[in-house]
């Protein structure tokens, strides 16, 4: 697979999901994926730290520019655990736990971005706080969103081989029938 390409569809994604997501200055996008499904291959057989540098850095570009945290999961031998900036553990209160992710424990997308992060910190869980996210690979990532998350469909629904899913969420509708609910 030509990391270009996946570079390039990855911007388009991203962007995309983000222009429908519409989340705030300061909220929390996850980011959950396998570069092995990317390639082709079956999750956890091949990662790549290459692949991976072609997927997180636009994700870090597009997420920076709107001001947004990013949170990157890890695989299941991390129970899920997260990689975020420590700001971001401080402001949505989140508890740290001790380990540097690896690329079989904890996976490529999450061992690269732990090298590019500023102040990285491993987090038990979002704890259902995240606004908007994108799996690569069918990795699930809906424990970390919030209550309501919405499916958003995209024009691309694959990065290289790697079938993709992607959500936004919204607050809960409350009140009933005679409620009147804020147009998004």
């Amino acid at each position: 697979m030509d990391l270009n390409e996946i570079s390039k569809q990855t911007k388009e994604v991203i962007e995309e999901l983000l222009d429908i997501a519409n989340v705030k200055s300061g909220g929390l996008f996850v980011l959950g994926g396998s570069t092995s499904e990317v390639i082709g291959k079956k999750v956890g057989t091949s990662g790549s730290l290459d692949v991976a540098k072609a997927i997180v850095d636009p994700i870090m570009e597009s997420v920076k520019k709107r001001n947004l945290y990013l949170a990157v999961q890890g695989c299941e031998h991390l129970n899920r655990a997260l990689l975020v900036e420590e700001d971001a553990m401080i402001k949505y209160n989140l508890d740290e736990v001790s380990v540097i992710p690896q690329v079989h424990a904890g996976g490529s997308l999450q061992t690269y971005a732990y090298g590019i992060f500023e102040k990285p910190v491993m987090v038990e869980n979002l704890k259902g706080l995240a606004h908007a996210g994108l799996d690569i690979g069918l990795v699930l990532i809906g424990m970390h969103l919030r209550p309501v998350a919405v499916p958003v469909r995209l024009k691309r629904n694959k990065i290289g081989d790697a079938t993709i899913v992607a959500a936004r969420t919204r607050p809960k509708l409350i009140g009933g029938e005679r409620a009147i609910y804020k147009k998004e």
